[in-house]
């Protein structure tokens, strides 16, 4: 039994790393692992092969089940949804962001938001995980033929959807500290500068907070709804840093309590996109809670 548990938690990473990314959500990853590894512990192993196979075919199945089941109250959300970020405050947290692989970036998330469950599935499966076509075959019950036109048509949809950025990490870590200090000036004139004239402006309140019940366009919506904020705030809000998704984000506090987490998509020198989640659900309570 030990070897088992051992070996379950070795992979336990890369488990959650696909999981997160099939659900987009924190919480309900950690649920869908902890039922993998009900399933697990239940399992005859000495008739399984190959356990780490095995174990991501679990967590694949288990995964498309629950987004085939939550497309119906998706429909039902209010206003735009949002991923639940995945936060830290130190650079040490963000090493342990990043044992879940690769791209964990919102924008990332947003775009995979474009595909349905299978195209999901087929996708992080090659080009997170590196698994052959045949091993998606299996995985999903499809031909591996089947598989790379399932694949090949979400690459394109998610490449449609996805920045076209080449960044300067010190480039973009400048920007993010800039929107850091001015978001909540109530000029305006300064964060203003900061946006480039097609910006967009995602925020996901859920119908739990105040946020814009759809996407805003433009850096005169993008700059008139910053100083709302700033207004709201009335100098009782700071700013700061963290790790979000594994990049340079900005949390909105008052005293230690997280009122928004916030990530950008730049292009070196103006901010592009700007993705808020607000949604307390899907928040620490205080800045202390991040990454435990």
């Amino acid at each position: 039994m030990q070897a088992r548990t051992d070996f379950y938690q070795t992979l336990q990473p890369k488990l959650f790393g696909l999981a997160y990314r099939l659900l987009g959500s924190r919480a309900d990853a950690e649920d869908l692992l902890q039922d993998a590894w009900f399933k697990w512990i239940a399992a005859d192993t000495d008739t399984i092969r190959d356990g780490e196979a095995w174990l991501v075919t679990v967590v694949t199945r288990l995964g498309i089940d629950q987004l085939r089941r939550r497309r119906a109250r998706r429909e039902e959300y209010l206003g735009p949804w949002l991923p639940e970020p995945l936060l830290g405050s130190t650079d040490n947290e963000a090493e342990r962001l990043m044992d879940v692989g690769a791209d964990i970036s919102m924008a990332f998330l947003v775009a995979l938001e474009r595909l349905g469950a299978e195209e999901r599935a087929a996708l992080l499966l090659r080009d997170v995980l590196d698994h052959s076509y045949e091993q998606i075959a299996d995985t999903l019950g499809k031909s591996p033929a089947a598989c790379r036109q399932i694949i090949s048509r979400a690459r394109r949809r998610v490449r449609d959807e996805r920045p076209r950025f080449t960044v300067d990490h010190a480039a973009h870590r400048r920007l993010v500290e800039r929107f850091a200090a001015t978001l909540l000036d109530p000029d305006g004139m300064a964060f203003a500068e900061l946006l480039a004239e097609d910006v967009s402006w995602m925020a996901d309140g859920g119908g739990q907070a105040s946020a814009a019940s759809k996407v805003l366009h433009g850096v005169r919506a993008s700059v008139r709804l910053a100083v709302g904020i700033a207004r709201r705030a009335a100098g009782q809000w700071h700013t700061r840093i963290a790790w979000i998704n594994g990049e340079p984000g900005v949390l909105v506090l008052h005293g230690e309590r997280i009122h928004a987490a916030m990530t950008l998509v730049s292009d070196g020198q103006h901010i592009r996109r700007i993705y808020s989640v607000v949604n307390p659900h899907k928040l620490p309570q205080a800045s202390r809670d991040v990454v435990h």
